[in-house]
């Protein structure tokens, strides 16, 4: 049993559109088909098959019902209107007799009751009968059967039942006692007409009704399955169009809920598919370029060392050294992001003071604000104590710096404010560059995408930074964020508790 996938190339995304080796639409149609077949069978097996049998099981359990009527209410002074009212409402004669034979109470409505007929002897014999089985007894008879007890004993219930095909007569019996401890037997007597004519009317009524259904439920399976499954083969076709890299298609099925949640789920996967696509087209292009700088001129300083007597001095091998670490820096910042995204790396929170940390941080920055004219402000009012993993937000704090140097404006001064608040530390990193319009706030945060599309240099760091402090600060649970409008620069943040230090 073969199942169909789709494969989403490049993305390792499996869509399963077949199953069993069938399309949807003819496993619906053979599901319909199936259920009206078993509906038609259920037909013939109750009005064909079984007709008989639930005909006579209804008029056995109404002779019985009616005889436990008659035994339940025998002291009642009304038991003569009670058993004629029983009688006419069931078409059953009944007769109820003492020991002695004599009748006591009796209605017949049909026209030949065998049990108004009924000799002494063949009275006394069913009276025996019962008292040997328990209390009750039953025998199924022709309805014109002779009055010669062998015939009659040919014909009981369990040896030798009538034929199906003539009227057969029912005889209930069951002994009763009256308060006065008199023992009385109820007889109750109904005929059971054959049902051959019936059938055969159903039968030729039900093969009418098959042809008319089969045809119906065909037409009706067909319409149905095709229903349900056209919007769902629109998208199977869509999907395949995806599949193929053509991430600008729209999942446009219709038909029903389901569908329609269905769609905008595609829709959706297909727009971000088409996100990261061009977002890891624009990582390898920067990538490549941050890359290809530092080596290119690691390459041209070498060659002028090598071949040009007297270059060999102190500013270029610097140069070289300088654009190395860029590089290291680079794959480092790199596997950073990795390990982050894979769990790998854990959390060592610890006590530590946040402001002192920040302080050490700054110094990094002294040979950067004395040779390029950067002026980087602390601003706080008490020193504050917090719980995290100390390495990791030093990471936070250093990256957040970096970008704010790499964008700030041509003042070049970038600002770092401390705010205590209630239970809270609120660290704010501000530059003063072009800012960041409102659209694109919420993606500045992934490491694939750049405001600014042209590939602009970061003046310090490798450029992934705001990615590996929005995984960091992820991994501690923290509130951050930034606040930016065009023109006014841009303000990072992000929030930690306090605590008390003994």
């Amino acid at each position: 049993m073969a199942n169909i996938l789709l494969r989403l190339e490049g993305w390792g995304i499996d869509l399963k559109l077949n199953f069993n080796g069938f399309s949807i639409k003819w496993k619906i149609f053979s599901y319909l088909a199936g259920l009206i077949s078993f509906i038609i069978i259920l037909l013939w097996l109750f009005q064909i098959v079984f007709l008989d049998s639930f005909y006579k099981h209804i008029k056995i359990k109404n002779i019985e019902n009616s005889a436990e009527i008659i035994s339940k209410n025998i002291d009642d002074e009304d038991i003569g209107t009670i058993i004629k009212s029983i009688s006419q409402e069931n078409d059953i004669c009944i007769r109820v007799i003492d020991e002695e034979g004599r009748s006591l109470y009796s209605s017949y409505v049909m026209f030949d009751c065998i049990i108004r007929k009924m000799p002494y002897s063949e009275i006394y014999h069913f009276f025996k009968q019962a008292q040997d089985k328990g209390g009750t007894t039953f025998e199924l008879l022709p309805q014109n059967i002779s009055k010669d007890r062998e015939d009659i004993n040919r014909n009981i219930i369990g040896r030798y039942p009538p034929p199906n095909n003539i009227t057969q007569s029912i005889i209930y019996g069951t002994i009763v006692k009256r308060n006065d401890g008199l023992p009385l037997m109820v007889m109750l007597n109904s005929t059971i007409s054959p049902v051959n004519a019936t059938v055969e009317t159903l039968r030729v009524q039900l093969i009418y009704i098959t042809v008319i259904l089969i045809i119906l439920s065909v037409f009706l399976a067909f319409f149905i399955s095709r229903k349900i499954s056209q919007p769902i083969i629109k998208i199977n076709d869509s999907a395949k169009e995806l599949g193929k890299g053509n991430y600008d298609i729209k999942f446009e099925g219709k038909g029903y809920l389901e569908i329609s949640e269905l769609n905008s789920t595609l829709n959706y996967a297909a727009k971000e598919l088409s996100k990261v696509e061009s977002l890891r087209r624009e990582l390898i292009a920067n990538v490549s370029h941050d890359l290809r700088t530092p080596l290119t001129m690691i390459t041209g300083y070498g060659e002028v060392i090598r071949d040009i007597p007297g270059e060999n001095t102190p500013e270029n091998v610097q140069i070289i050294i300088d654009e190395a670490k860029r590089l290291t820096d680079l794959v480092n910042d790199m596997l950073d992001i990795s390990k982050l995204q894979s769990g790998i790396q854990e959390l060592d929170k610890r006590d530590f003071n946040i402001t002192e940390t920040i302080r050490e941080v700054l110094k990094r920055y002294t040979k950067l604000t004395e040779q390029d004219g950067y002026r980087i402000e602390f601003i706080y009012d008490d020193d504050v104590y917090v719980n995290a993993d100390e390495i990791k937000i030093v990471q936070v704090i250093y990256n957040l710096i970096n970008n704010a140097i790499t964008y700030t404006g041509k003042d070049k001064f970038v600002e770092v404010r401390q705010k205590l608040m209630k239970g809270h530390v609120r660290i704010e990193v501000i530059d003063t560059g072009e800012g960041i319009s409102e659209e694109n706030l919420p993606l500045i945060w992934d490491r694939y995408y750049k405001v600014d599309k042209t590939h602009k240099r970061a003046s310090i760091g490798t450029g992934l930074g705001l990615s590996i402090v929005k995984m960091i600060l992820d991994m501690h649970d923290l509130e951050y964020g930034v606040i930016s409008k065009e023109g006014q620069g841009s303000t990072f943040w992000f929030e930690l508790s306090t605590i008390k230090i003994e």
